[in-house]
């Protein structure tokens, strides 16, 4: 039998609802998915490529990452259910919290579990440099140009969070769960008219989606240039921030929370 390390792992959008992606994961014949709202979806996934699902990672408690969760499990009786330990999700069978490390051995695949609560209270996202390529399934804590709403969680917690997340290698491959990069993107447009990265993502990321297709996964890289969420350093989000709320740029977490209520009213 080939030694599954020569086969690369293959990551594979499963669209969902309105706007949302399932994170299949898979190399050969075995496969994990990530934060299956639906499982329709994804068992549709499943067969077209031949694989078997041996497990189920979770981000966070919000319906339309765990929806699928009871089908998918119910018709695999024993499978794993990998979910934060903060939070209350039925079906979960493996609590996960922060520094912890998940073995998926039928994909030759290692997570490092990272906690990013501020979207609600226990998020987890799940870090991985399988193949040499690092990546990081973040949920709805990072996303395209932009971040989650603060729905349980703190702009202190949420900042802090997305400090980790821009700490991990500049080319780590992000994979949020929502296609919303080009409305982050006019909001970024309006923090920051003048940055020419930004102005560039513009051009770039439409053009993706004028030809249908994803603008997801993204590179940390490039939100560090271009997300005003991630970029609570620089002069130009500082003064964007304090013309908005007085003194928004005291800290980073002022900052964040100053251009957080700016985008939830934009």
């Amino acid at each position: 039998m080939p030694d599954a390390r020569t086969h690369p792992l293959v990551v594979d959008a499963v669209p969902a609802f309105q706007d949302n992606y399932l994170w299949l994961v898979h190399r050969d014949s075995m496969a994990i998915v990530v934060d299956p709202g639906d499982a329709a979806p994804i068992e549709a996934a499943l067969q077209r490529i031949g694989a078997s699902l041996c497990a189920i990672v979770l981000t966070h408690h919000h319906p339309d990452h765990t929806g699928g969760v009871a089908a998918l499990a119910d018709a695999r009786p024993g499978i794993a259910v990998y979910g934060p330990i903060g939070e209350h999700i039925p079906g979960v069978t493996v609590s996960l919290s922060g520094g912890d490390r998940v073995r998926i051995a039928p994909l030759d695949l290692d997570f490092e579990v990272i906690d990013v609560p501020g979207h609600t209270r226990g998020h987890i996202a799940y870090f991985t440099e399988a193949d040499g390529i690092p990546r990081v399934f973040c949920g709805d804590t990072l996303f395209g140009c932009g971040c989650g709403r603060l729905f349980e969680g703190t702009a202190e917690q949420m900042q802090g969070s997305l400090a980790r997340l821009a700490a991990l290698p500049p080319n780590t491959l992000a994979y949020c769960a929502h296609e919303y990069t080009l409305s982050n993107i006019r909001f970024a447009l309006a923090v920051e008219p003048d940055n020419a990265a930004l102005q560039g993502r513009a051009l770039d990321d439409g053009a993706r989606r004028e030809r249908g297709e994803a603008t997801v996964p993204f590179r940390i890289s490039l939100e560090k240039a271009t997300n005003p969420f991630l970029r609570w350093d620089s002069a130009t989000v500082r003064e964007a921030a304090d013309a908005r709320i007085a003194n928004a740029s005291r800290s980073p977490a002022t900052t964040f929370a100053a251009l957080r209520a700016w985008k939830d009213r934009f």
